[in-house]
């Protein structure tokens, strides 16, 4: 086995642990962390909810601006690395300003929110893109892209589910009042990501001489030209954004669901890491099934099983079995399509090139942060709206509120008094509240998923065979370039 090649798949999926980890806390625990520990009114939570939402859209908006910038950068270090630094470390600051207790409350704290989450937006974007860019640029050989991809969908959901699963634990590891113990849990989970962004940056070789010859600037004219006559690219695009409003939004309510619906949230723990298994054993067997079926057969049956899993969970009223089966199902089956999508969109670069003449890896991936955002930012605005119409909000602020004040109680008997006074406020969710969660949580995911699956099968044509039209194709070009050079 080349040594190149087994530290490129080494250095550059360990990179995504941490990333990971820190992206899993801002997009599907910062809202829960909101209302949960910090209390927010329905008057606030619908205001910082709205801010969240435009936010992320409006960041979303400018990655393909930020995949220019990458596209023209030239350094010594090549044009991907310095801007995966710059990320990491200006997205980890403003992570843990986004936990710190400055003591803010009502609109200085909405301001205080507004200004660091936008800041945050556009610092992890710069990572983002520059680190997901880096792919297609380490070989265009298509098996090996999908192992360094599952590698890297691998280390990607350990950091993902190591902080679902120890989320609901963090006041009790630390001992600690809740917000005390989210700033150290966030101060370490930074720490992480910058540790495991060094491997990557130290330790992936890229192969430049492929695109060398295709280096030219890319202007504004050139990344619009390249986002919108890449038809393959925006098909992919746009299966992927349906599928990941659908998965943002089911994974946005975990908590919620098995605190207010299954009535304990310590299970959601055991749960998550089950699920988190059950995702990382998909990920590794991937290599084997793609040996076997090609990338539609992979994807449809992903779909049936995503189908029937969430059919199950619908309607498994509250049975943990039940819950536990569609679960795993699910997990198993978003995992093969997250790494589909990932490898469409290495494809549409090479697609790309092959139908404009230019090459841009970093245009063509920002797609990828953006559709992100996109779905956690419909995810956001689907939670936000559903806690505050079910009624659901108004008793996490009251439970917020006794859990933070409990945690300056020494007295036994007072402490057992405000613990009941919490049970009792949890399980007087009940009825219509559930329902309407469980419609957001699972219904409207679904339909969103299937659209996303029926728009890929019906206009998504890079299959294996015209992969290998296209490099063929290419490769004869560029030796064409060399020798007219």
């Amino acid at each position: 086995m080349d040594k190149t090649a087994k530290r490129n798949r080494f250095c550059f999926g360990i990179g995504t642990l941490g990333r990971d980890a820190v992206y899993t806390l801002i997009s599907m625990y910062f809202i829960t962390y909101l209302t949960e520990v910090v209390g927010l009114s329905n008057a606030q939570l619908g205001i910082i909810g709205a801010l969240m939402v435009a936010f992320r859209v409006f960041d979303a908006l400018n990655d393909p601006i930020m995949g220019t910038i990458v596209d023209n950068t030239s350094t010594k270090w090549g044009k991907f690395k310095p801007w995966i630094v710059f990320g990491a470390i200006t997205s980890g600051i403003l992570t843990i300003l986004l936990f710190s207790n400055f003591k803010l409350s009502g609109t200085g704290y909405i301001v205080f929110f507004a200004i660091i989450y936008l800041l945050w937006g556009m610092a992890y974007t710069t990572n983002d893109i520059s680190y997901w860019s880096l792919m297609p640029a380490i070989t265009k050989d298509q098996k090996q892209r999908e192992k360094i991809g599952a590698i890297a969908r691998i280390c990607a959901n350990i950091g993902m589910f190591a902080v679902v699963v120890l989320y609901t634990m963090v006041p009790d590891i630390f001992g600690m009042s809740p917000r005390k113990s989210y700033f150290w849990f966030t101060v370490i989970i930074v720490l992480l990501m910058w540790f495991f962004q060094a491997f990557t940056v130290l330790g992936v070789k890229e192969e430049r001489m492929q695109t060398e010859q295709l280096e030219e600037k890319t202007t504004l004219r050139g990344m619009i030209k390249a986002l919108a006559k890449n038809d393959q690219l925006m098909i992919s695009a746009l299966a992927m954004a349906l599928f990941m409003i659908g998965y943002c939004t089911t994974t946005s309510f975990g908590v919620y669901y098995f605190k207010y619906a299954y009535k304990d949230e310590g299970t959601y723990m055991i749960f998550a890491a089950v699920l988190g298994v059950a995702q990382l054993t998909a990920l590794s067997v991937f290599p084997i099934f793609s040996k076997r079926f090609t990338r539609k057969q992979l994807y449809f049956g992903s779909m049936v099983t995503v189908v029937i899993a969430y059919v199950i969970f619908f309607f498994s009223f509250e049975k943990l079995a039940l819950i536990v089966i569609a679960g795993l199902a699910l997990f198993f089956a978003q995992a093969f399509i997250q790494l589909l999508m990932l490898l469409f969109l290495a494809d549409a670069v090479e697609y790309g090139e092959w139908k404009l003449g230019r090459r841009n890896e970093s245009v063509s991936f920002a797609v990828q942060p953006f559709i992100n955002k996109l779905g956690g930012a419909v995810g956001t605005a689907v939670v936000t709206a559903t806690l505050i119409i079910s009624g659901i909000n108004p008793v996490s602020e009251k439970i917020a509120g006794l859990e933070e004040s409990m945690a300056g109680m020494t007295d036994a008997a007072e402490i057992s008094a405000v613990q009941a006074e919490i049970n009792a406020l949890i399980m007087g969710v009940e009825g219509s509240p559930i329902w309407i969660m469980k419609i957001a949580m699972m219904i409207l995911p679904l339909l969103c998923i299937l659209a996303g699956f029926i728009i890929y099968y019906k206009k998504f044509k890079i299959d294996e065979k015209m992969y290998e039209k296209i490099v063929s194709d290419l490769e004869e070009r560029n030796k064409a370039v060399e020798k007219s050079n």
